[in-house]
């Protein structure tokens, strides 16, 4: 499926804050990410509390150690809502 992306204003909150080295490593992961969100190099998973909450499926990508990408999926597009260590999934 061809996908288009969209990040969301508190996506790039939430990026900008980040120290450089790990903005490099969203990066690297979104280069990644903007030609499969899936690519088993990051690991995407479901999380079920933010999809019950938000009444649609939110998967996470696996940046780099404790940090996440989440995002969701309507119709043929990716939206990125947050980045960000585990305490993301509690927002």
């Amino acid at each position: 499926m061809n996908y288009t992306y969209r990040a969301t204003e508190n996506f790039w909150r939430n990026f900008y804050a980040l120290p450089a080295a790990q903005k490099d490593s969203v990066r690297s992961a979104w280069a990644i990410f903007k030609t499969y969100p899936f690519d088993p190099r990051l690991s995407a998973h479901k999380i079920q509390r933010l999809s019950d909450i938000m009444k649609k499926t939110v998967y996470a990508v696996v940046i780099e150690n404790d940090l996440r990408a989440v995002f969701y999926i309507e119709k043929n597009v990716v939206i990125t809502f947050n980045v960000g260590t585990h305490d993301i999934y509690k927002r």
